[in-house]
């Protein structure tokens, strides 16, 4: 045990605590929203689904034309919900995003997608979909 570090913590969070009590109210509230802001934005999300579904089924364009459903039909055994997490393949900790570049590398043998490109989040976002309700349990093996 640190008692330096211990005593310290008292007050770090008087500050803490001195410096929300200074932030005006209105910074603590959320945007306000509508039913159909909700619908519009479940429907852009499904539309991004809908893409990754396609991708997902044999839409990346490889040459070989091997599909990520040959391996994971339904996005089984892609458990998401692990990243990120220490991938052997990749030899470090990695985010779901590397590992579905390291798919399209090696068995796909096709080109990779900047983590930032929209069809690498629609193939996140499919992934995700299928496992939705699955508890998240980051690091796990």
């Amino acid at each position: 045990m640190n008692p330096r570090r211990y005593g310290l913590a008292p007050a770090g969070l008087s500050f803490g605590l001195v410096l929300l009590s200074s932030c005006p109210s209105h910074f603590a509230r959320a945007d306000e929203f509508t039913k159909e802001d909700l619908a519009r934005w479940q429907q852009e999300y499904m539309t991004v689904v809908d893409q990754g579904d396609r991708l997902f089924h044999g839409g990346l364009g490889n040459p070989n034309t091997v599909s990520c459903d040959q391996c994971h039909p339904n996005a089984a055994n892609t458990h998401p919900e692990t990243y990120p997490k220490f991938q052997k393949q990749l030899g470090k900790v990695a985010v779901l995003g590397e590992m579905i570049n390291w798919c399209i590398m090696n068995p796909l043998e096709g080109e990779v997608l900047a983590l930032d490109d929209p069809n690498m989040i629609a193939l996140q976002a499919y992934i995700l979909h299928e496992r939705r309700g699955v508890a998240l349990v980051p690091g796990r093996h």
